[in-house]
């Protein structure tokens, strides 16, 4: 009656009723079961997982902070070359531009006058010639940094433009006071020396300090009246090439009335006269008489009394660029020379045998409104008619006591002084 007593590990799969079980495992079937298990395993997650489960995260781990500063190091160095890089192709680029409207100049001068465009006249007394050069396409990589303080100052791309050194603080100062009572808002003052920058500054005064130039420098910051007004050719070279039309201006010199209201701008250049009346400033038919060459002792000669260089309007055209470059270039090869006398002859002498003229549209200035000071005191203030006329400007060029006679005018025109001229003499004593 005796039956097995059989443990947990030793038990049958169990069967039901009065059935019988199947065979029951040995302790030793189980172990090497649960091995061969955890073998298969293992195999399977050593293909999955060649570099194990915990060691690929753990090294991941480890080295994530090196990899991310490495790659903020790589992404730094690559936008500084970048930026060295985009800043050669910038100068690049300036160079190619400046050469490449050098060479549009020189197209554009050797090619004028042969358009093959063919006109034809119309009816007798209506044709008229070109009076009008076009204005060059602009290069702002010439001056960057004058570009911008142009494009603040000027109107409509013109403005007034006049260069100064400490030399001639007090005029300088009756020059923009005026400027500023008419209401001119375009103008500049090309400052030649630091005095000057300074004073331009405590003054709410526009200006432009050039880059160091030792050739220009050591004139615009010692230079008397003649020396610096020579500079002016070479400085405003610049602006014209940037696409402005410039007003030149000397600083003895009173606005009543804004210029550029009067101007015509249909030449490359309209100055102001030296002349004293309409003969002498618009030319005149002088006769020579030599008397010696009987029946043809009378010669016809033509005459015209010289442009002022100190008040002139330029347009920024390939003429005006090469007077402003002929002028510049006699009076550094020439130093004992005048600039008025060699900006006329540039201006007015015709090709010849061995030179070849300028050829330039001019227009003179109204005298009366454009008033030089020998008109002024020759003329006007003796004519009860012109007296009552209010000129644009007052140029002193004529009298070397400027100041007395700048400050005497402004009592005239201005404050209605009227016996404010009366103790000047007609000339310089």
């Amino acid at each position: 009656m005796a039956g097995r007593r059989e443990g947990p590990l030793m038990r049958g799969g169990g069967g039901g009723g009065g059935g019988g079980g199947g065979q029951p495992l040995s302790r030793g079937s189980r172990i090497a079961a649960a091995v061969a298990v955890g073998v298969a395993l293992g195999c399977v997650c050593a293909f999955l997982y060649p570099d194990g489960l915990l060691s690929r995260s753990s090294d991941a781990a480890l080295h994530w902070p090196r990899k991310v500063d490495s790659v903020a190091c790589e992404k730094y160095e690559g936008l500084v070359n970048l930026k060295s890089q985009l800043a050669s192709l910038e100068r690049k680029n300036a160079e190619f531009r400046k050469h490449i409207n050098e060479l549009t100049m020189k197209l554009q001068l050797a090619g004028q006058g042969k358009d093959k465009v063919l006109y034809t006249a119309g009816p007798f007394g209506t044709v008229k010639a070109l009076r009008t050069n076009p204005t060059f396409t602009p290069d702002e990589s010439i001056n960057p940094r004058l570009a911008k303080i142009l494009q603040q100052v000027a109107i409509k791309k013109e403005l007034i433009v006049a260069l100064a050194n400490s030399n001639v603080r007090e005029m300088l100062e009756m020059w923009f006071t005026n400027i500023k009572r008419v209401g001119i808002p375009n103008y500049l003052v090309v400052a030649l020396d630091d005095s000057t920058e300074t004073f331009c500054q405590s003054k709410d005064v526009p200006f432009y300090r050039r880059d160091p130039d030792e050739g220009i420098d050591s004139i615009g910051k010692a230079g008397g009246n003649h020396a610096v007004s020579g500079l002016k050719f070479r400085i405003l070279r610049e602006f014209l090439q940037l696409g402005y039309s410039v007003l030149l201006s000397d600083i003895d010199i009173i606005f009543f009335q804004n210029p550029f209201h009067y101007l015509y701008r249909d030449s490359d250049v309209e100055s102001m006269s030296d002349g004293h009346n309409n003969m002498t400033a618009y030319g005149y038919n002088d006769v020579f008489d030599e008397p010696s060459m009987g029946w043809a002792r009378y010669a016809h000669t033509m005459r015209i009394w010289v442009y002022n260089s100190g008040f002139f309007f330029i347009r920024p055209t390939i003429p005006s660029v090469e007077l402003l470059d002929r002028v510049a270039g006699r009076l550094s090869r020439e130093p004992k020379s005048w600039d008025q006398a060699v900006f006329n002859e540039e201006l007015f002498f015709p090709s010849h045998p061995g030179y070849e003229g300028l050829h330039i549209a001019k227009r003179t200035m109204d005298i009366y409104l454009f008033l030089n000071s020998k008109v002024l005191f020759k003329t006007v203030r003796k004519d009860a008619q012109l007296r009552k006329l209010k000129p644009v400007i007052v140029h002193l060029n004529y009298h070397p006591d400027k100041s007395d006679r700048m400050k005497a005018v402004i009592e005239f025109y201005v404050n209605g002084k009227q016996n404010a001229l009366e103790h000047f003499p007609d000339g310089s004593e």
